[in-house]
């Protein structure tokens, strides 16, 4: 018991605890609210602000229980955010519903992965990982499988970035879009199976649908939550894939 649970380890995970409180905190404060911005996104600037100061010497030596929390601590609150989702909500979307979030997934994840090593000269890891953010929900799945590819903490700081970039502007956009009639003749429905669809972050799908109506706001959580179950049946797919490619590179080695 105390090899596995050292002070060191059970320090980093309360330093976790603290900044994952003081982002939910700050996430609930009306105007950060309003922005769209979830606390898993403001928690990772907390981090990265911390480990620029005087204290990341401190949080080096307890870096034993951040690496726990981000890859033991961080499977569970997965689980806990799928039972968010409901055999109601998705039979309130339909067959389109369910449709857009598989066909979304699939053909963002094969796309992201074979545009970005082939035509933007990324490596493997980070072309999955901005692939499997885009996909599914954002920076919470991007560091998902930042764990399953055990790739360098830097590549998922990339990918993060890079979702978080991307789902702001098509938060504030669609709304704008949508009201200028430049996105056809949608019903609200229809715009928020398309936002709950495309949008990276749960926050930032609320923020959305609640700027076109109620109802498009609903459609669009429901949408995106079909895409959040998801991320384990995708993590499988990328271990069983990135374990047969390792195998098939140590039999030509060998």
């Amino acid at each position: 018991m105390k090899k596995h649970f050292t002070q060191p380890m059970i320090l980093g995970v309360l330093l976790v605890a603290v900044l994952a409180g003081i982002a939910y905190f700050i996430a609930k404060i009306p105007t950060i609210k309003d922005l769209g911005i979830s606390p898993l996104i403001i928690g990772i600037v907390l981090g990265m602000a911390l480990t620029h100061t005087p204290a990341s010497k401190i949080i080096h030596k307890w870096k034993e229980g951040v690496i726990f929390s981000a890859k033991k601590i961080l499977r569970f609150a997965i689980i806990f955010y799928g039972f968010n989702l409901t055999f109601q909500l998705i039979a309130s979307v339909g067959l389109a519903g369910l449709s857009v979030s598989v066909i979304m997934l699939v053909s963002t994840l094969i796309l992201g992965i074979v545009l970005g090593t082939k035509i933007f000269g990324l490596d493997r890891d980070s072309s999955i990982l901005v692939a499997a953010g885009s996909a599914v929900c954002g920076a919470a799945a991007v560091l998902a499988t930042e764990g399953t590819l055990k790739s360098e903490p830097y590549k998922a700081a990339m990918a993060v970035g890079t979702v978080v970039l991307f789902g702001t502007a098509a938060m504030f956009l669609y709304p704008i879009l949508m009201k200028a009639g430049l996105l056809g003749h949608m019903t609200d429905a229809q715009y928020g199976i398309f936002a709950g669809g495309s949008i990276h972050e749960v926050a930032q799908v609320v923020a959305a649908g609640s700027g076109v109506s109620a109802h498009a706001e609903e459609v669009a959580v429901t949408v995106k939550m079909i895409r959040v179950m998801m991320l384990a049946p995708m993590l499988i797919v990328i271990g069983i894939w990135i374990a047969k490619s390792a195998t098939t590179v140590t039999g030509a080695n060998g």
